[in-house]
């Protein structure tokens, strides 16, 4: 081949074929179980520290709560146990007179309660009849249910024949008084006495599910409903 003088040949470019580099996908089989195991973390997260469910199987709280209402528990705002220790986180306030709470049963610990607290401590608790008094001053409780007892010397005003505050009795350090809305047919503290403040596991806050199992049917006008 001639080469003239000042004349220079370039060689030929040669493109080198783009490498693919192969990526490891995931299988669908792991990405879902990967999701599942995520999502069972944390609604096992969300029921321990923050928010739980419940339900209502007897009517000691009606017409408050009736039987068949579901309910969710508020257990941030008190300060929520962690589990398998006796360490509770801190609680945003202490319970308060009138608030309805889930707690460990007193007599048996496997079970869980639902009552209105009645007096915190330091509080003088006496029941006189269907009238409650604390400190002195006789409660005013709109949603106390009203009915006909088969023991009709319940309504009588010097009526008494309970373990607890039939005398003025001065709620204990770090317990709470309560009782049932549905007074003549509750099992609470004038039976077996104060619920100790490390047993409470939470205020109930809303029904967000009401189902009438005598008459299959649904209560919608309960649903989303706010407990005070």
């Amino acid at each position: 081949m001639d080469v003239r003088e000042g004349e220079v040949h370039k060689p030929e470019e040669v493109t080198a074929p783009p490498v693919t580099v192969a990526r490891k996908r995931k299988s669908v089989v792991r990405e879902y179980a990967e999701a599942i195991a995520i999502a069972i973390l944390l609604a096992l997260v969300i029921r321990t520290l923050i928010v739980q469910a419940f339900t209502i199987p007897s009517g000691s709280m009606m017409d408050t709560l009736l039987v068949g209402d579901y309910i969710l528990v508020n257990k941030f705002l008190y300060g929520p146990e962690l589990p398998v220790t006796d360490y509770r986180l801190p609680g945003l306030r202490d319970p308060h007179r009138g608030d309805i709470i889930v707690f460990k049963y007193p007599q048996d610990e496997k079970r869980d309660f639902i009552k209105r607290i009645i007096g915190t401590p330091g509080d003088t608790v006496q029941v006189r009849g269907d009238q409650v008094f604390v400190n002195g001053t006789a409660l005013v409780e709109p949603y106390v249910r009203k009915t006909d007892s088969a023991l009709g010397d319940r309504g009588q005003p010097t009526y008494c024949g309970y373990a607890y505050a039939c005398d003025a009795t001065v709620v204990p350090r770090d317990s709470y008084f309560v009782m049932g809305d549905n007074r003549n047919n509750s099992q609470d503290s004038r039976y077996w006495g104060f619920v100790k403040r490390d047993k409470i596991k939470g205020k109930a806050f809303l029904i967000y599910w009401s189902w009438d199992s005598d008459r299959h049917w649904l209560r919608w006008w309960r649903l989303a409903h706010y407990i005070p």
